[in-house]
């Protein structure tokens, strides 16, 4: 099978010029109410190997569970199980409005509810952006529910965290502009309006095969806006069914609802929420796997890897030639590394 697969592979590249993106199997997907009484869609599936445990992937913005295709594919016949959300406001998953709802200290509460309601004891937790986030909230409210956890391209935020004035002013002098600026932007009351209105705009350069484009169009105050409202575009690395699949899952799922990811930040209720976390489950004592992006100017990896040095004991970094989106750029090295991680410290 190999031997085919080896000569099938690239005579397929070579006739179609690119072989088709996987997409999770809708037949997998679940629906489940958590304890606070919203709805969850998720990807679930059994370990094929009944020795392996769970890995519970979480995307962030602006995206769903789609992100995770090909990781969902690959440990999947790896005999992983695999839990795989549509995050708050997001996809098939409930979409409140109030910000309120969108705390680290209910997500988390949420996605263990998954997790007790599956029957799942042993599980490794993995988050990309706002998903790493919540990755790192389940370690301060959960430690003990999880075997491990891994980071992509957003590093561990120890709690409480500074104030968004604070982290733009920080990151002003560390790395010489405001990564965060377009935070405001997402806070704005007219904001999903001019999302909305410019999609193209937004995805092209969430996804640009020239990643040094969101230093002056994404990052700093104001850039995002203007960017959106002159109706720019650039290329991006996506093929066009991974572009026109996410961007049509993002649209019908509602602008609004997901902007809330940045309200509860720059309205400083994420901040307030974390001053509840106690001292003594701020550090990650479990084993943590750290996939660093080089080419990612928004997360920028020298600063996300700072906290894993104090925090995290037991650390493994990875770097890649990759932007933000580093499961989907280098998908094969992440998963051979994240593997070999998994196979090594479980």
């Amino acid at each position: 099978m190999s031997l085919l697969r080896a000569f099938v592979v690239p005579l397929l590249v070579l006739i179609c010029g690119v072989l088709a993106a996987p997409s999770p199997d809708p037949s997998f997907y679940k629906d489940f109410n958590v304890s606070r009484g919203i709805n969850y869609h998720y990807y679930f599936s059994s370990p094929q190997d009944g020795a392996k445990p769970y890995l519970l992937f979480l995307h962030g913005f602006p995206s769903s569970s789609y992100d995770w295709r090909y990781q969902i594919e690959f440990f999947s016949n790896q005999g992983y199980g695999l839990i795989v959300p549509d995050m708050l406001g997001y996809g098939g998953t409930a979409r409140p409005i109030e910000t309120e709802a969108y705390k680290s200290s209910l997500i988390t509460k949420d996605l263990v509810d998954i997790l007790d309601h599956e029957g799942v004891q042993r599980v490794i937790a993995i988050g990309h952006d706002w998903g790493a986030k919540i990755n790192g909230r389940l370690a301060n409210y959960f430690q003990d529910r999880f075997l491990a956890f891994a980071f992509f391209s957003v590093g561990y935020l120890p709690p409480p965290g500074p104030t968004y004035a604070e982290l733009s002013n920080q990151s002003s002098q560390t790395v010489g502009y405001d990564q965060w600026g377009y935070w405001a932007l997402f806070s704005q009351d007219n904001a999903p309006q001019i999302v909305s209105d410019n999609i193209d705009g937004l995805f092209s350069l969430s996804y640009a095969t020239d990643s040094r484009l969101l230093i002056p169009h994404w990052s700093p105050i104001g850039a995002l806006q203007a960017w959106l409202e002159s109706k720019s575009t650039t290329e991006y690395f996506l093929s066009p069914e991974e572009y026109n699949t996410s961007k049509s899952v993002f649209l019908a799922s509602g602008v609004a609802a997901s902007l809330n990811w940045y309200k509860i930040l720059t309205s400083d209720i994420d901040r307030q929420d974390n001053l509840g976390i106690p001292d003594s489950n701020v550090t990650i004592t479990k084993p943590v796997f750290f996939a660093g992006a080089s080419r990612d100017y928004v997360a920028v990896v020298a600063l996300m890897r700072a906290a894993f040095f104090k925090y995290a004991p037991d650390f493994t970094f990875q770097d890649y030639d990759a932007g933000h989106w580093v499961m989907i750029q280098k998908t094969d090295e992440v998963n051979k590394d994240l593997l070999e991680w998994l196979e090594g410290s479980i």
